[in-house]
């Protein structure tokens, strides 16, 4: 049975404590007024092994996403025309691609890295990440980061 990743979008109230205060951290060390992340975590009131849990599947949603970059990592099978399916799918959103590393394949499988700006016109981002992922030959998709 395939894991696929899905998103939900909930207001502040209905996600737990340690969930905000995952993000709270994460904000901490992005703005560097923590050096650590146990120094991070101490001051937001978690154990580390909570922030490393949960830090990559929380995001602070921002309704002014349009306009912002998405970085995002995908482990894919090295099939001929597969790299041409994913960017046919970002380009059917409306989204454009700012940068696109892909390593050489080992064992058949080749890491894609892309960076995607969401304009205006873009369609949901979370559909498109979802089209992508339900693609044949597709093992892996992780968005590294929001700008």
């Amino acid at each position: 049975m395939e894991d696929k990743t899905t998103y939900f979008v909930l207001k502040k109230k209905a996600v737990p404590e340690v969930l905000l205060k995952v993000v709270e951290a994460k904000r901490l060390l992005d703005s560097e007024r923590a050096e650590s992340v146990q120094e991070a975590t101490e001051r937001v009131g978690i154990s580390r092994s909570s922030f490393y849990k949960y830090k990559d599947d929380i995001f602070p949603f921002h309704e002014t996403a349009r306009g912002k970059t998405i970085t995002m990592v995908i482990q894919m099978d090295d099939e001929p025309g597969l790299l041409s399916v994913v960017l046919r799918i970002i380009a059917d959103y409306h989204a454009n691609i700012l940068t696109i590393h892909q390593s050489i394949p080992i064992n058949g499988v080749a890491s894609l890295t892309l960076s995607v700006d969401i304009l205006p016109n873009t369609g949901d981002v979370s559909r498109m990440v979802d089209q992508i992922e339900q693609e044949n030959g597709i093992h892996y998709l992780k968005i590294l980061a929001r700008e």
